[in-house]
């Protein structure tokens, strides 16, 4: 019974204020309001600012961490940052449906899966060298023409000349964007990849890695 009258004094109160707002001007209306929410959302600054510093705190240990990680353990932090390189695009590919991209993908997982493999077996095959050699190069290769077609791409936008071909700013900003970001993708993705290939294949016929990829 206490409880009803409590809530029946609350919304008596909350209409009486209302009524007495509506007696006011919308300049003063919007001053109460305005003093409600600063009332109501008093001390969040702090809590705020608390946030940022925790936030920029992370973000300097973190950066301390992966330095030092780096250079400590490089072959572990080079093959953990290349899978999560490799892996983590797979995710955002499949739920934001972005099948072009997923098509590449899969055509270079699939090819380059099957060079590790013909680079990681003992005994090593004569030709295995010159298989991972010709692919890595047509992937440099292609990775830095699309590279090149995509930063053209963008540059010609922006000084407008794709309005001489009737074509639209934001359909051909997408395309630089697109084709600029397909060259980086790939091209790190094959030379990390490279590296690993060269660093087994170097310990499987006993020689070092700079050495193996001076004579190819």
């Amino acid at each position: 019974m206490a409880v009803v009258v409590g809530a029946q004094v609350v919304e008596m109160y909350s209409d009486h204020e209302q009524a007495d707002l509506s007696k006011l001007s919308m300049e003063d209306q919007w001053k109460i309001q305005h003093e409600k929410i600063h009332t109501k959302h008093r001390g969040h600054e702090a809590m705020h600012a608390e946030m940022v510093l925790i936030l920029i705190a992370t973000l300097v240990i973190a950066q301390i961490v992966l330095v030092q990680w780096k250079q400590r353990h490089c072959r572990s932090y080079n093959l953990v940052t290349l899978l999560q390189m490799w892996v983590v695009p797979l995710y955002f590919t499949i739920k934001l449906y972005w099948w072009r991209f997923l098509s590449t993908w899969g055509m270079f997982s699939v090819i380059t899966s099957y060079i590790i493999f013909r680079a990681t077996r003992k005994p090593l095959s004569v030709r295995t060298p010159r298989l991972v050699y010709k692919w890595f190069l047509l992937i440099y290769k292609l990775s830095y023409a699309v590279g090149i077609v995509g930063y053209l791409a963008i540059m010609f936008t922006m000084f407008g000349f794709n309005l001489i071909f009737r074509v639209k700013t934001e359909d051909s900003m997408d395309f630089g964007v697109i084709l600029l970001f397909y060259g980086l993708y790939y091209g790190v993705m094959g030379r990390d990849f490279a590296e690993i290939c060269s660093d087994y294949m170097a310990s499987t016929i006993g020689v070092s890695n700079t050495s193996f990829l001076k004579n190819k």
